[in-house]
């Protein structure tokens, strides 16, 4: 599938700001599953910019508006190819995951920090599940299935702050939380787990030409001899409708905006994500 990803991010401030400083993560990535033709990220007023790649490769722009401005806006454009993808699979065993070296090599995919930390009530089965001798993949996804099962997804239930442990106590959140249980919930048993950020064009129907609103979407892969993808709120292997932009420990290693500026006090942030289907 050919998909064409504009996402806007705009901000209007109640004052003049003097000076911002930002750093965007809205680039789609090149690997096995998908390849990026044509990507660029446009900011309004002019800034200074440079783009490197960060401590997990992602594609980073970062910026700086030293002009007094009122409003910014940053709009990512690109055309990504993508490519349906195997479902996961189980190899490894749990002497695998738990070897030395591996650990050495993913540590900070297996560190439970408090934003993804599980309630002891979801370990509960995980724990099970290990001990009744199932392989650290058919544990992933029947933990992927339990929060599929048991959150609802419901927008505006949590913000982007939010623990997991909230998501769970009150069964309801957003992708990003039901990633964040997944990956805590792996990591406290040793099955090292990232968050993946991107892109999901919302309608298995779209037509070519067809421009769809949709939003940011999260996801996960764990390890289990290579990276294993799955997509905990939909239930489902990513597929060609997926494109990933980031992976990280959590949704702070991604946030596809963030920065600081000076001068107003508050500002209105609004985010606009349309997909095309191209071929």
């Amino acid at each position: 599938m050919d998909l064409r990803i504009v996402h806007v991010t705009g901000f209007e401030y109640d004052g003049l700001v003097r000076a911002s400083y930002n750093e965007a993560r809205m680039t789609p990535q090149t690997d096995s599953t998908q390849t990026v033709g044509h990507s660029r990220v446009d900011v309004t007023p002019q800034p200074w910019a440079h783009s490197y790649r960060d401590y997990w490769g992602t594609a980073v722009t970062a910026f700086e508006v030293l002009d007094p401005h009122r409003a910014l806006t940053v709009t990512a454009t690109s055309t990504v190819r993508t490519a349906s993808r195997p479902e996961p699979v189980a190899h490894a065993s749990w002497d695998e995951v738990r070897s030395g070296r591996l650990v050495d090599d993913l540590v900070e995919f297996l560190t439970v920090s408090d934003r993804v930390r599980p309630p002891a009530d979801l370990l509960a089965p995980v724990h099970a599940l290990v001990d009744a001798g199932a392989a650290p993949g058919e544990v992933a996804r029947e933990v992927c299935r339990l929060i599929h099962a048991e959150v609802e997804y419901l927008p505006g239930s949590t913000d982007v702050l939010a623990e997991a442990s909230t998501a769970w106590d009150q069964r309801s959140g957003v992708c990003q939380d039901m990633a964040h249980l997944v990956a805590g919930a792996l990591r406290s048993v040793g099955v090292p787990c990232r968050y993946v950020s991107g892109y999901l064009l919302p309608r298995v129907d779209a037509a070519v030409g067809e421009v769809v609103h949709g939003e940011s979407h999260a996801w996960i892969e764990w390890w289990d001899q290579g990276w294993q993808a799955f997509d905990p709120t939909n239930d489902t292997t990513p597929g060609e409708r997926h494109v990933t932009v980031a992976t990280g420990r959590d949704y702070v290693d991604v946030r596809p905006l963030s920065g600081i500026y000076t001068g107003a006090g508050t500002s209105n942030m609004f985010v606009d994500v349309q997909l095309t289907r191209l071929a």
